[in-house]
């Protein structure tokens, strides 16, 4: 069986930049989707990391940035989120979770084979990591109710995309079962 891990995916936000009024509807629609995966993910004793922008600051830490987004004027979208004190992070600069950071690194010395993805932005930062984890022979799956979005019919698209090019493994939250490996099509 392949071991798992829950993946949020830029979570601690200000929520400070061109599109977030088109983002943020759909970031409260999601909201509860992220909470019961951090929830399931918890009970079933599977690591949780959160990989998150870091807001143009690399002297800061994922502490500053959660406190950062506590303070800032969408508190109520990360205050239910937080990361527990079992939580990993990593930081990250670019779409991808995996682009240049540990994240490979941390997942293999876990023993992890199958990433949880749930957060933000679908058709962005989810499309590229999904295809990141995919070219690294990990399993994907995608909380559907747990992912946001700035454009609908991109991020239906993009869904679709990884379900079809990728194999992921697209479900809502209540249908994961985080101790048991994805169920995936060999490309």
């Amino acid at each position: 069986m392949a071991k798992s891990a829950l993946v949020v995916v830029d979570m601690l936000s200000l929520y400070e930049h061109p599109e977030a009024e088109l983002l943020l509807p759909s970031v409260r629609e999601a909201l509860p989707g992220v909470r019961s995966a951090l929830e399931r993910a918890r009970q079933a004793d599977v690591p949780v990391v959160y990989v998150n922008d870091n807001f143009g600051q690399w002297r800061s830490h994922h502490g500053e940035l959660l406190e950062s987004a506590l303070a800032g004027p969408h508190a109520d979208l990360v205050e239910p989120i937080k990361p527990d004190e079992n939580a990993l992070f990593v930081m990250k600069a670019r779409h991808s979770i995996f682009y240049e950071t540990p994240l490979a690194y941390l997942l293999g010395t876990l023993g992890v084979e199958r990433l949880v993805l749930c957060g933000q932005v679908t058709e962005q930062c989810i499309l590229y990591s999904a295809l990141d984890a995919h070219i690294r022979h990990l399993d994907v799956t995608v909380a559907r109710d747990a992912v946001a979005h700035i454009r609908p019919d991109l991020a239906r698209a993009a869904l679709r995309m990884m379900e079809i090019n990728m194999g992921a493994d697209i479900r809502p939250v209540a249908d994961i079962d985080f101790r048991a490996p994805a169920v995936r099509e060999e490309q």
